[in-house]
Order: structure tokens, then C-alpha cells, then sequence
């Protein structure tokens, strides 16, 4: 019989398409300005630390010919208390120190040589910095030393970015 078609039995289960999920996730994703591809990241919370670090990141996208992404990681807050049970969930709490240092950047005269934008998001900062840096698909990732008994303790943000990085990660003292 010309065009008749022998139905599916229900119980058949599809066979997703990998690509199509890939191609729905990068839709969601916010996309990044094309003109900051392949620039510089730098992790900045206004630390001695992170200052250092964008001075060297000015320099390293300057010499590149590069725009510097400036990333800000907000602080996340546990709402419960973990007892062994269930883990905490994160919220993200408002930062508004993010607001300020973009005033503070903005300001800068030091960073009228590149151009720069200010990313700011909430989370883990190894996991934050480098899926910045993933998104961008920069060229490096720099950030600042800690020498605080909590860097020792938990372990550095430079040290654990290291670790798990795809790209070169540059620490400055």
C-alpha cells in the first residue's frame, strides 16, 4: 500500500540528539561581546592583592592588543544551617560592592589603555573565574596571591585555579 505509514509502538523511546541540547544551553547562555574574545581575564574585589593583578593584566592585554574582562565574584550566603541531613542551599545575596568598584574602574586612569568590562557573578571564584574565561575564550586568567591564614587553611584561589584551569593562570604577589 502506497503511503501508509506503520505506526511507532508507543513504548519506543526517542533517541535525543546530543547537538540539539548543546545548541539549546548556548542559547540560554547570555552571550559575551565578541570585541573581548580571546582577552585577558582578571579576578578584582579592590584587595591590595587584586589590584596588583590588574595592573599586570592592563599590561598583558596592552601588549596583546586584547580587551581585559574584569571579573567581580559576589559573596553567596548559606540560608540553612547543613546538620547532616540535608546540604545547605546558596543563595546570592546583593552585592553592592560591585557597584562601587565599577565606579572605581570607571574612574581609573590606568585603564583607559584597553578596553574593559566589568562581569560580575555569584559563586565559587575558581569555578566563576575560569567559566568566564571558558565563555570568552581567553587567552589567560590572572589573579592576585593570597597570604592570608584562610589561603592556607582552604587553600589559595590561585592555587585551586591552577589545578582546574584549561588555560594559563598567572598569579601575581
Amino acid at each position: 500500500m502506497a503511503g501508509h505509514e506503520i505506526p511507532e509502538p508507543a513504548d519506543r523511546k526517542q533517541v535525543a540528539d546530543p547537538l540539539a541540547d548543546l545548541e539549546a544551553a548556548d542559547e540560554t547562555r547570555q552571550s559575551c561581546d565578541p570585541a573581548f574574545r580571546h582577552g585577558v581575564v582578571v579576578g578584582f574585589d579592590g584587595s591590595t592583592s587584586s589590584e596588583r593583578a590588574l595592573a599586570y593584566a592592563i599590561g598583558m592585554a596592552r601588549r596583546t592588543g586584547s580587551g581585559l574582562i574584569i571579573v567581580h565574584v559576589a559573596n553567596r550566603l548559606p540560608t540553612t544551617v547543613w546538620a547532616g541531613c540535608e546540604p545547605p542551599v546558596f543563595v546570592d545575596v546583593p552585592d553592592h560592592r560591585t557597584e562601587v568598584l565599577g565606579l572605581e574602574l570607571a574612574c581609573a586612569d590606568h585603564l583607559a589603555e584597553v578596553p574593559w568590562i566589568l562581569v560580575e557573578r555569584g559563586g565559587d571564584i575558581c569555578h566563576e573565574l575560569e567559566e568566564v574565561g571558558r565563555e570568552y575564550a581567553a587567552d589567560a586568567i590572572v589573579v592576585g596571591s593570597t597570604h592570608g591564614l584562610a589561603g592556607r587553611i582552604f587553600g589559595s584561589v590561585a592555587g585551586r585555579l591552577t589545578r582546574r584551569a584549561r588555560r594559563p593562570v598567572v598569579a601575581v604577589p
